[in-house]
């Protein structure tokens, strides 16, 4: 591990143009055009391939192509969980979604800050802050979470929306910031037994 390597997966400052992260990343973008290519997998190559592409990978994920990230080995995705089309999950931090989350097209999970410093920024400095899901969350397509955020358990994120601060569990939340609307009511929140969605957005 490189010197770089070590100070992204400390959190701490790191240069991105360095070659083992290179390596790294070059790594990731075959493994998602493998897995993004036209043709269709069966189920057991795709399953493979996120396997080989991610940290963690519970039964029954299902990610719909494309399907983009930065390094693969920071995103731990719980069993359950559905992503739609065109995901795009940079993980120089760790990424970690819970079980059964719905997330729909086009949504953005951020980990890279990058220096507020402009001389710094400048040099390339960057570093990574976490991002985590919980349990039962529904992201609406397109949304995006941003450096450092953890949603709650079973809160619902509206299309479109921009979260920029942490939300608690059992909420809505919408809007650019996403700011919560509403608490969600007690047979609106909590996962169900039964059979599960086979579809979702």
């Amino acid at each position: 591990m490189g010197e770089n390597e070590r100070r992204m997966r400390a959190g701490d400052w790191f240069r991105p143009d360095d070659p083992v992260l290179a390596a790294a990343s070059r790594r990731s973008a075959l493994l998602c055009a493998h897995y993004n290519a036209p043709q269709v997998l069966a189920p057991e190559q795709g399953d493979a391939l996120l396997r080989e592409l991610l940290g963690l990978v519970g039964e029954g994920v299902r990610i719909r192509p494309p399907f983009h990230c930065d390094f693969g080995f920071h995103i731990r995705i719980g069993t359950g969980t559905f992503v739609n089309f065109n995901a795009v999950f940079l993980d120089t931090a760790p990424i970690t979604i819970g079980e059964d989350v719905q997330i729909g097209p086009n949504v953005q999970l951020l980990t890279p800050a990058h220096a507020m410093d402009p001389g710094l920024r400048r040099a390339g400095w960057e570093r990574g802050l976490p991002v985590t899901i919980g349990d039962n969350v529904w992201l609406g397509g397109g949304a995006i979470v941003c450096p450092g955020v953890t949603v709650g358990a079973n809160t619902v994120v509206g299309a479109g929306s921009v979260v920029v601060r942490d939300l608690p569990p059992d909420v809505v939340a919408v809007g650019n910031p996403a700011r919560v609307v509403r608490a969600l009511g007690p047979d609106e929140s909590g996962p169900r037994p039964g059979p599960r969605v086979s579809e979702g957005d």
